[in-house]
């Protein structure tokens, strides 16, 4: 997929720095021509023989080298590559690319560039939750970054946390994904997954039985048509795919969050079991037996109605949004009814009842259900069914 691209590389300052040796291999067996910029910090994690050796081309370090300026060779570099991947984008790098801060190689390129660029976050757990890197982040993505990772772990610091670099297999599907030619090359299609979870108290809560299965499956189908995928899920059970922009969130509201910073998108897939309610009264410490027999009085609110508040926008609605209906009893008329009162263009309906073993299972049987009326699916793989919808959701929008 990567044959006859060329790939610029800039490699940041931080100890992920060595999983880019593996990368520039990675691209290079895949077909693509590695050109790699070697900040300052990332030269005291690796060094420019090794990389050099590796890529099979010079390696690129400084901005004011009076032989490659003498050609402006930063624009050069920044206008040449098909494909810009920035491993470890570390949050110094992040922060400038957000700040448009042009003091270096690596920063001068990334700013004259009218290329796409991929970003690989590497830091300290503490650092990746830092809200100015919580602003940095949602800026670089406003500007049309693309990101992969960061992966949850144990890190060389001792910490545990989210912040790992994305494994280099993972940064070179997300770069195959990034210059497919697929039919959904150059949309966005947001995609919700998972269930919600709604506190009790801080260790208790109210949640759907849902893996995550269907919608990780849309996710990777939408992505190898071509879309750039935002995929916003709750707590599944099931991993985040690869080569998609990943929001990670817990509860209904902070997933309508999610969805309305992403927007604007060109398609919407609401393939996440949201709760219809939360606790309004959960309790900040864990709640105790007293023995009395007595269960706390829980008071319900409704949780906000995703699909809706996206299908009714006023201005900016994505061209196509799609819900899905779980039902067990009725599917066909309750998703037809759903359809009808959330103003959607499409409704996935299926049965979930417990004989069926859908819900948190590897097969689906659904209906489709539009304007033109429903068209039954027999049983099939997820996968499958992942890879029928995202077809029709192409043909859609072509």
């Amino acid at each position: 997929m990567l044959g006859g691209k060329r790939i610029l590389l800039v490699i940041g300052g931080g100890i992920a720095a060595y999983k880019a040796l593996e990368l520039i291999r990675l691209f290079r067996k895949a077909g693509a021509a590695v050109t790699t910029v070697l900040t300052r910090a990332g030269a005291e994690f690796v060094t420019p023989l090794s990389v050099s050796a590796l890529a099979g081309e010079k390696v690129y370090t400084d901005l004011f080298d009076l032989t490659d300026e003498a050609e402006m060779g930063h624009i050069q570099l920044s206008r040449s590559a098909d494909l810009i991947v920035v491993a470890p984008a570390t949050a110094d790098l992040l922060a400038k690319m957000a700040q448009g801060r042009a003091d270096d190689l690596a920063s001068t390129l990334l700013l004259a560039t009218d290329t796409a660029v991929l970003a690989a976050p590497a830091m300290n757990v503490r650092m990746w939750g830092h809200p100015a890197t919580r602003r940095n982040l949602a800026q670089v993505q406003a500007d049309g970054v693309r990101l992969v990772g960061p992966d949850e772990g144990e890190m060389a610091c001792g910490e545990y946390g989210p912040g790992r670099m994305a494994e280099p297999v993972a940064i070179l599907a997300a770069a195959e994904a990034m210059l497919s030619q697929g039919p959904l090359s150059g949309k966005t299609v947001l995609v919700t997954s998972g269930p919600t979870h709604e506190p009790i108290d801080p260790v208790r809560y109210i949640a759907n039985r849902s893996s995550g299965a269907q919608g990780t499956a849309l996710a990777v189908a939408l992505r190898d048509l071509g879309a750039r995928v935002v995929f916003v899920t709750g707590p599944a059970e099931v991993p985040p795919p690869t080569g998609v922009d990943v929001i990670r969130v817990e509860t209904a509201r902070q997933m309508l969050e999610a969805v309305q910073a992403a927007l604007p998108v060109d398609a919407a897939v609401m393939a996440a079991a949201v709760a219809d309610w939360r606790v309004a009264n959960a309790a900040g410490s864990k709640l105790k037996k007293d023995g009395s027999g007595r269960a706390p009085a829980l008071e319900f609110a409704e949780n906000p109605d995703i699909l809706a508040t996206v299908a009714q926008m006023a201005t900016g609605r994505p061209r196509l949004v799609v819900g899905f209906a779980a039902e067990t009893d009725d599917v066909v008329a309750h998703a037809v009814a759903k359809r009808a009162r959330k103003r959607c263009d499409w409704i996935v309906a299926n049965d979930v009842s417990p004989g069926t073993g859908i819900m948190g299972g590897t097969e689906n049987a659904v209906v489709l259900i539009t304007a033109d009326g429903q068209e039954a699916w027999p049983r099939m793989a997820k996968d499958e069914v992942a890879r029928r919808l995202a077809q029709r959701i192409a043909e859609a929008l072509a």
